[in-house]
């Protein structure tokens, strides 16, 4: 019943900076760990972060670390993704997800619901 909608994705230069948003419809997110994920042509889906419904309780991966911020407004029912200093390597579709618990966890195979996804791409 639950909807994920993703938006603040385009094409950027090595170096600059876009901020990610995931907006829920159709029911509020519950007190789920929310995560987003991104997948590259060729290869697999991989975790870049994931934040606990409090917000307390954030992973990441380790290409991202010091670049990329998760947060979350539960008010607002939205989830976002800071990304800074884009490296040509992130060029992804980048997905927001809802996970089954409030498990920050950096796996796929805990995630309830998927977004559509938005491309995101660096030019080097």
């Amino acid at each position: 019943q639950v909807q994920l909608v993703e938006s603040g994705g385009g094409l950027v230069q090595a170096g600059d900076s876009l901020r990610l948003s995931c907006t829920a419809s159709g029911r509020t997110f519950l007190r789920n760990a929310m995560g987003w994920f991104r997948q590259a042509p060729g290869k697999e889906r991989e975790c870049v972060a994931a934040i606990s419904w409090s917000g307390s309780n954030t992973v990441y991966t380790d290409s991202v670390k010091g670049r990329f911020t998760i947060s979350r407004d539960n008010a607002k029912n939205m989830v976002y993704l800071q990304m800074n200093n884009l490296k040509p390597e992130d060029t992804a579709v980048y997905y927001c997800a809802v996970h089954y618990t409030d498990v920050p966890a950096p796996h796929s195979n805990t995630v309830r619901i998927w977004g559509q996804g938005t491309q995101v791409t660096v030019s080097s």
